[in-house]
């Protein structure tokens, strides 16, 4: 028999992706994709959170939503993986349980969303401190970027009242960390990103949280992040833009944008360029600055940047009533002073009979 005849081809199902060898220790990843266990943990090991074959968020099989619905519907599960997240407050969890207490937290997190028990699991996490636990600090201090984003939301749950929102936004050094995510920088990773402004945004409804996040500089940071180039994802700038709409629904917020004609710049420069939810969320900074607070400094930076003739073109799309509305103010008080700044009169179209004046 020749040996041509005794040359068996292996399917390519039984070949690792990754390193084209026979599996022998096969693990599928939630895309459903199947590689070898050993060749899988180097790639995630290295800091990578996808699956190598579709670029896909990769989960494994703990993590999957039927398997998170499973695991809600279980009496205690809950109750029991919260005990194991908090119990380490007495004995601060070294890095060798930085993998354990990631895990518990990405399927906290998910049976969280799944549970029909939910209020009662956010009231009990509240109780419990968990904002205040170590091993949480741990997660979003030295976590991958899924572990980050599951604590954040988990924080984002708990913080319902108030109460839970100034207890959470004044944890030590909490609302620092969160600023410093997000940082434009080219390492910083957009669904970090995203969730961290989310999370902000969902704390920030007290003024005493407001005017922390002021002084720890959280006007330039946003004002970097929306300067960045490349541009960031649609999302990140909207809620860049709505997070500069709270802060400055109150003094010291407007006072501080005022002052800082970059940010004003920033808010021009993207906002009617991305979405008409940007767009409204920039038209509504510009109207608390301009028109509400009556500040000259923006006023001087939007005339200089051409931002008259971008508030007609709003005027004249399909915005909004209340966009249209605080536009038209807005034009208001630029025509004020249209005959020493003539930027209007260069910017006449046969729309123009729409401006309210």
């Amino acid at each position: 028999m020749g040996r041509d005849e005794l040359y068996i081809t292996v399917p390519s199902f039984f070949r690792c992706p990754i390193s084209l060898d026979v599996m022998t220790s096969p693990v599928s990843l939630s895309t459903g994709v199947t590689y070898d266990r050993s060749s899988i943990q180097r790639w995630l090991d290295t800091g990578n959170n996808t699956c190598p074959a579709t670029m896909q968020l990769a989960r494994f099989a703990a993590e999957s939503d039927d398997n998170c619905i499973f695991l809600a519907k279980i009496d205690g599960f809950a109750e029991l993986l919260l005990n194991l997240m908090t119990c380490a407050d007495d004995d601060e969890p070294e890095e060798k349980n930085l993998k354990t207490m990631e895990l518990m937290f990405r399927i906290y997190e998910s049976v969280l969303a799944k549970s029909e028990d939910r209020q009662n699991l956010i009231n009990s996490a509240f109780d419990r401190n968990l904002h205040r636990r170590s091993s949480l600090q741990l997660v979003i201090e030295r976590g991958k970027i899924e572990s980050k984003i599951s604590s954040l939301k988990i924080l984002e749950s708990v913080a319902i009242t108030e109460e839970s929102k100034l207890v959470i936004a004044e944890t030590e050094g909490f609302l620092r960390r969160l600023l410093k995510f997000v940082s434009p920088a080219e390492e910083a990773e957009v669904n970090l990103i995203d969730s961290t402004l989310s999370c902000l945004i969902h704390l920030a409804g007290p003024k005493r949280v407001r005017t922390r996040l002021l002084h720890l500089g959280a006007i330039k940071s946003l004002s970097d992040l929306l300067a960045a180039s490349p541009s960031p994802a649609v999302s990140v700038i909207e809620k860049a833009l709505k997070l500069l709409e709270t802060v400055s629904s109150c003094r010291e917020g407007r006072e501080a944008l005022s002052g800082d004609d970059r940010c004003v710049e920033a808010v021009l420069q993207r906002a009617f360029k991305v979405s008409a939810v940007a767009t409204e969320h920039a038209v509504a900074i510009l109207w608390s600055l301009c028109y509400a607070a009556g500040d000259e400094r923006p006023r001087a930076v939007v005339r200089r940047c051409n931002g008259v003739a971008r508030l007609l073109v709003v005027m004249q799309s399909g915005c909004s009533p209340a966009v249209r509305r605080m536009c038209g103010e807005l034009l208001r008080i630029f025509r004020v002073s249209s005959q020493s700044q003539p930027c209007l009169s260069n910017y006449e179209t046969k729309t123009t009979h729409i401006m309210p004046f």
